[in-house]
């Protein structure tokens, strides 16, 4: 008779290798969480702006395969859980993509963009506040 060490040890390489095992422990990170949250605090409005960042990121999420992570991410922030079109959110950031750069996310090539563009320009790229952020009050 198996002891129940070996049963345990058995029951996790077999929640491993099917892929179980790292989606459960999302889904409880995520619950405790959730059970841990202010549901009475309301979220801030999600603009425009935070979606695409959202969807910038969910998009590298998922190529690298942190599903689970995404997950939260999507949960937390009330991104719609179908994700932007990559036409539209090239649109909106203005980015032109030949073939090969949409074989990965947008944001390594915007990445890509601006760690080349720093030794053509050898200058600083001038940011504003012009985004619309939501305050904390709100």
């Amino acid at each position: 008779m198996a002891s129940i060490t070996e049963l345990k040890r058995a029951l996790r390489e077999t929640l491993e290798a099917r892929g179980v095992l790292g989606q459960l422990k999302a889904r409880i990170r995520a619950e405790v969480f959730s059970a841990l949250d202010d549901q009475t605090a309301p979220r801030p409005p999600l603009s425009h702006e935070n979606l695409l960042i959202n969807e910038l990121i969910r998009e590298y999420l998922e190529f690298n395969k942190y599903r689970y992570t995404a997950s939260v991410l999507t949960a937390e922030s009330s991104q719609p859980e179908v994700p932007l079109d990559r036409q539209f959110m090239a649109n909106e950031l203005n980015v032109a993509e030949d073939a090969s750069a949409k074989a990965v996310p947008l944001l390594y090539g915007l990445l890509h963009h601006f760690l080349s563009s720093k030794e053509e320009n050898k200058g600083k790229l001038f940011l504003t506040s012009s985004a619309t952020v939501p305050s904390k009050e709100s």
